[in-house]
């Protein structure tokens, strides 16, 4: 018995150290850096427009950053929370979408990874550089009490991100099937229109 465990450790270590050395190492150089280079990009983009055009559309940006996160959030959950099965046989019977929801949820671990910590995370980190540059707009406006301004749009972004995030994750583990064939959809669509398939034939 005590021959037979050690051979089983001796297996589960190697198994684990090929896991390390191959697809998980992988990944997350790999998404380390694309992170990089998508944060800077997208705080480039944000810093130019946002200096540039009027208050109220600057705004406007600031919330579309933020549900973008929440949006991407709620697809992360989702994707981690379904289950394979019902796309099984919706592939089986040719749906379109179920090919690709299907590749979704057996790509779980990338997937919310990329949505949840990549895409969420930079809207944060972007979201607040963006309310500073509002904050930097307002200041140009006479009778503005700038202090109290910085703390009010600091705790709304706050608020809506964490308060629009709440109720996704709610959404997500409730609907997670239709939230992750409505993806699968539109993947399905990307891929036929501009032929760009974002995942192999994996199998778990």
């Amino acid at each position: 018995m005590e021959i037979e465990s050690k051979g089983t450790n001796t297996h589960k270590k190697k198994k684990a150290k090929k896991n390390f050395k191959g697809y998980n190492l992988k990944w997350v150089i790999w998404i380390t850096i694309w992170t990089f280079f998508l944060a800077i990009g997208i705080s480039f983009i944000s810093e130019t427009v946002l200096r540039k055009v009027h208050i109220l559309i600057a705004f406007f940006i600031l919330i579309t950053i933020i549900f973008i996160g929440i949006l991407f959030d709620l697809i992360g959950i989702a994707v981690a929370a379904a289950n394979e099965k019902p796309f099984h046989s919706m592939s089986s019977n040719k749906i379109k979408g179920a090919k690709f929801a299907l590749k979704l949820v057996r790509n779980a671990g990338p997937v919310s990874n990329f949505c949840n910590d990549v895409i969420g995370d930079i809207c944060g980190i972007v979201s607040g550089a963006a309310a500073a540059i509002l904050i930097l707009q307002f200041t140009k406006i006479k009778n503005i009490n700038t202090p109290f301004l910085s703390i009010g749009l600091s705790g709304f972004v706050a608020s809506i991100t964490v308060g629009g995030k709440a109720l996704g994750k709610e959404v997500a583990l409730k609907k997670s099937k239709e939230i992750v064939f409505h993806v699968g959809k539109i993947l399905y669509y990307v891929h036929h229109k501009v032929g760009i398939d974002f995942f192999s034939d994996k199998k778990k």
